[in-house]
């Protein structure tokens, strides 16, 4: 793991290291002559030692101004500090032993070696010594009653975690304890802090310690860990937090801000999703990518992971201005809606669409745009059509115009076994985006998977609205179950199914075992410490009681990826689609009279 904690909030001082450092040769210079030499030295001798003394103390001061050694390069004391200043340290001892061996003679050889590692060996004292006066200012400037808590995990985010709490002045929280269900880690010691326990004995040293809170810091936790974690704290009766997950964290520091309190999205999420960076990014860094429908969840997440690839041009298109002005502030922090990489256009108009592809000749595009809430879209059929297969259609044509080499439409796993409008307007989506991979013989293909956590309009979204109002909760039926996976794993896989894909098939993303609703309702209500009435509203048109990811004439294939597998779906020609009645490819969806 790349993060790193937080650097105290009293910088430390690292001018005096600038004179420490130098000093460090002299001091070892003169303790050799008085352990090795008891001051036995004739003149010459003095005067060539002395020169070496003062050579060293000044290459090290130079070379370190100039690797930024005390401008702050590194954290005081921390592991790579070491490995750089000891580098420096043999280099310039080698280098100038060498020197003063071939012009004098006479130079002592015991010099070479045991000067530089005496030095090193000071300018470590003297940075342990700094630090254990930063520590103590820092414990001095604690609130006075720090949160006590329980670490669980005692593995690398057990260590991140204790490091920086420990470096952080105003850190509102004490770590007391940390369990862990690895044996090998009983009775280890992490920051002056010991392992207490397991899993298992949560309860138990939680009321022996008096504690109340117990935090996660697992990173790439299973949503099974993390379960397990969530009923045994609260069977126990604590507050549980947790850290930020691998892929939130890699590229910057944690911060004490970052650590938040357990949601139903980490319970349900799957955890790290590995994906392979270099397959991702030979076909996106460099290139131009166009993201559709930018603004929404999904589109907004992709953009973010696309951005930290590295694309010679990120364009980013929706018909929501306020959409658009939320993802560049959230991407650049700036909101001026002033660059041409921000397009507002709808997909339903291929003259406007067809500008964009020529003025920005994108080599890749993610097509997130399109209505996705069933029940509007059985209530209004001719607007899904327009946007969802019309719409589609307008990007595929316009990509294939303009020479787009790699194609990902994003789908749903209601297009499996379609008997909605949305259903089957993204049915046909996956089938046109397969007909141009065939005609193209490019990377053309459709990604398919369930429910995101989190997403605009989501079943947690109203959840959280309705316990906000003292409920009731709505269920549509007790026993009604979905697939359920978070924004940003979702994107990950996506990204990578994109690498991975065979021209015209859709990818399916594994999403686990599906959840019975009834459960997220009740789980939420829990944890909100409330009692909330949740009341069964009946299973609304073109909606399953069950969601499939895979219709019975799909037969699954492996992929390269172990979270992605891959269908054939026959392929439609879009002269059929262009100027057909949407009745003619939506009948078997039970709509409403406005087609």
């Amino acid at each position: 793991m790349r993060a790193v904690g937080k650097r105290s909030n009293i910088p430390m001082p690292l001018s005096p290291f600038a004179l420490w450092d130098p000093s460090a040769w002299i001091l070892a210079t003169v303790c050799l002559v008085v352990a090795r030499y008891d001051f036995s030295f004739n003149g010459i001798q003095w005067a060539v030692v002395t020169a070496y003394a003062v050579t060293t103390a000044g290459a090290q001061l130079l070379v370190g101004m100039l690797r930024h050694i005390y401008q702050g390069r590194h954290s005081v004391g921390s592991y790579s500090e070491a490995v750089h200043l000891s580098t420096i340290a043999l280099i310039i001892g080698l280098v100038a032993g060498l020197m003063f061996s071939l012009g004098w003679p006479g130079f002592p050889r015991g010099v070479i070696l045991s000067v530089p590692l005496g030095a090193i060996l000071a300018m470590a004292a003297g940075r342990f010594a700094g630090r254990a006066m930063n520590h103590r200012q820092i414990r001095a400037m604690r609130p006075k009653d720090p949160e006590r808590i329980l670490v669980y995990g005692a593995g690398s985010g057990g260590r991140m975690l204790g490091r920086m709490l420990l470096d952080d002045a105003m850190a509102p929280y004490e770590i007391v304890g940390y369990v862990d269900d690895d044996p090998a880690k009983q009775h280890a010691e992490i920051t002056r802090v010991r392992v207490l326990g397991t899993g298992s004995d949560l309860a138990r040293v939680a009321e022996e310690e008096d504690v109340s809170t117990v935090l996660l810091a697992i990173p790439s936790a299973s949503s099974e860990l993390i379960r397990r974690v969530s009923d045994q704290a609260q069977a126990a009766g604590l507050n549980v937090l947790t850290l930020p997950k691998v892929a939130d964290i890699v590229g910057g520091a944690v911060e004490v801000g970052d650590i938040r309190r357990l949601s139903v999205a980490d319970i349900l999420g799957r955890g790290q999703v590995k994906t392979d960076l270099r397959s991702i990014s030979d076909y996106v860094n460099g290139k131009a990518v166009l993201v559709t429908g930018a603004g929404g969840s999904i589109g907004s997440e992709l953009a973010l992971q696309l951005h930290r690839l590295g694309p010679a041009e990120l364009i980013l298109l929706d018909r929501d201005e306020s959409a658009l002005h939320a993802v560049q502030l959230n991407l650049y922090g700036t909101g001026l809606l002033d660059t041409r990489d921000m397009v507002l256009c709808d997909i339903r108009d291929a003259e406007a669409l067809d500008r964009v592809f020529l003025e920005h000749r994108p080599s890749v595009v993610f097509h997130a745009a399109a209505l996705k809430h069933l029940p509007m879209l059985e209530a209004y059929p001719s607007e899904a059509w327009k946007t969802n297969v019309l719409g589609t259609l307008n990007v595929l044509e316009a990509a294939r115009r303009h020479g787009v080499e790699r194609f990902v439409n994003i789908s749903t796993d209601k297009a499996a076994d379609p008997i909605s409008v949305l259903g089957k307007t993204k049915r046909l989506a996956e089938q046109l985006t397969s007909w141009f991979a065939h005609d193209m013989g490019s990377g053309y293909v459709s990604v398919r998977f369930g429910n995101v956590l989190g997403s605009r309009g989501s079943v947690l979204h109203t959840f959280y609205k309705q316990i906000e109002q003292g409920g009731p909760l709505t269920v549509v039926h007790p026993d009604i179950t979905r697939y359920f996976m978070t924004i940003p794993e979702a994107c990950q896989l996506t990204i990578q199914a994109g690498a991975i894909g065979t021209p015209g098939d859709v990818m399916v993303l594994d999403m686990g075992e599906p959840m019975r609703i009834l459960d997220v309702a009740q789980r939420l209500i829990r944890e909100s410490g409330r009692k909330i009435e949740i009341i069964f509203t009946g299973l609304r048109p073109g909606e399953k009681l069950h969601e499939c990811l895979f219709n019975d004439n799909e037969t699954a294939g492996e992929t390269a990826h172990p979270l992605i597998s891959q269908v054939a779906v026959p392929p439609v020609d879009p002269a059929s689609v262009r100027y057909a009645r949407p009745g003619t490819f939506l009948a078997g969806a039970r709509v409403g009279s406005r087609l």
